[in-house]
């Protein structure tokens, strides 16, 4: 059992949070309430960013003393929205917002995954007729491990899993998102994740 605090109550929080907890963890929920993120990061062992991307360096950079010597899990794309709700470009181009909260909180060991499908596949890959992939990326290979372990008690095959290598690598998975609001208007709002073919 690991202690966990997700970030962000919404349809991604809320989802990892429960499954998480069905598999064993204690898990907190920090919502908008202030001073709840600070209190649900201080107590736990790893910490999972679920609150929307264009603004979660300024709220995670704020807690910075709380996320001392924890793992952070961004789990979040930071995008500019279009004027139907959906991405339409990034906040961070030539960079991503796992390096962007990386270089704010050198003492924290930030790992990206999960952000490339939609938010059901997240905690029930064997939804999809094909195997979806989860990719890791991160500075800390014991960070990286832990969070793999993670991912398998959320039902991901350890085969499913892909270990890019550095935080630079979260360039290309968070770049992944553009695919999603032409996937969206073309097949509807079905679970889909990116998938390597091997």
């Amino acid at each position: 059992m690991t202690t966990i605090a997700v970030l962000g109550n919404g349809r991604v929080g809320g989802n990892l949070a429960a499954a998480l907890s069905r598999a064993g963890h204690e898990v907190t929920v920090a919502d908008r309430a202030p001073g709840a993120a600070a209190d649900a990061a201080r107590t736990a062992r790893i910490v999972i960013n679920a609150t929307p991307g264009a603004g979660s360096l300024d709220r995670l950079a704020a807690l910075r003393e709380e996320l001392r010597d924890k793992i952070l899990v961004d789990v979040s794309n930071a995008t500019v929205d279009g004027p139907d709700g959906l991405p339409a470009d990034l906040v961070y181009p030539g960079s991503s917002l796992a390096e962007q909260l990386q270089e704010a909180l050198p003492e924290t060991r930030v790992v990206k995954t999960l952000n490339t499908m939609l938010f059901p596949v997240m905690t029930a890959p064997g939804l999809l007729a094909q195997a979806p992939d989860a990719f890791l990326s991160g500075e800390d290979a014991q960070a990286k491990q832990t969070v793999r372990e993670l991912l398998v008690d959320l039902g991901w095959r350890t085969e499913w899993i892909t270990d890019l290598g550095g935080i630079r690598t979260a360039r290309a998975t968070e770049a992944a998102i553009l695919f999603v609001p032409h996937v969206i208007r073309s097949s509807g709002f079905a679970p889909f994740a990116i998938s390597v073919a091997r």
